[in-house]
């Protein structure tokens, strides 16, 4: 490594970056497969980068990329499967790890579909569990601008999930079933295409 590049913990990389990409790829195995892409053109990208203070988004922006490529790559060779995703449903109890995995990776598929600026606002907040303060610091963006964001980025979230699936609700507005609609039409990009 070059003497101007910054030093890299490279397991709190994989750490911070793995949420990430788990809820936007199939499977545990994809997730590995592309983390691995994305530290190896950190590696060698890092000495050329620019801005020593943009590390975080100039990381997550690698990862979004390989993302694609990984869609990209899968589109062009499907599995020969593509039933939809079960049903989640979720119990008003306390929340498990697994539960929450299962949930995540459902809602990857939607989250995905979001416009960039919303895409990522919610990613950062909702899935990888940051505040809107620190998604805000990492994007270099103002508080109120995040809080904007993530705001929108919900409201088209949630009228993409109801357009698609048939939601269940608590008193205090938590998901707590979620089934695929099998009436009518279904939109573009839903998860039971």
């Amino acid at each position: 490594m070059s003497a101007s590049a910054p030093e890299v913990s490279w397991d709190a990389v994989a750490a911070r970056l793995r949420p990430f990409v788990r809820a936007r790829v199939a499977s545990e195995a994809d997730a590995e497969d592309v983390l691995q892409e994305v530290l190896l053109r950190m590696l060698r990208g890092l000495p050329a980068l620019q801005q020593k203070d943009r590390l975080g988004a100039w990381m997550y922006r690698i990862a979004h990329s390989a993302v694609a490529d990984h869609g990209r790559a899968r589109a062009r060779h499907p599995l020969a499967s593509h039933e939809p995703p079960e049903p989640v449903a979720v119990e008003a109890v306390e929340e498990d790890a697994e539960v929450a995995h299962a949930v995540a990776g459902v809602l990857g598929l939607f989250v995905a579909a979001l416009p960039e600026p919303y895409r990522e606002a919610v990613t950062l907040t909702d899935l990888e569990g940051r505040t809107q303060r620190e998604a805000a610091a990492l994007l270099g963006l103002s508080l109120s601008g995040m809080k904007s964001r993530v705001q929108r980025g919900r409201a088209k979230l949630r009228s993409m999930l109801e357009a698609c699936c048939e939601l269940g609700v608590d008193a205090r507005g938590r998901v707590v079933s979620c089934e695929v609609r099998r009436d009518g039409e279904l939109p573009p990009g839903c998860c039971a295409d």
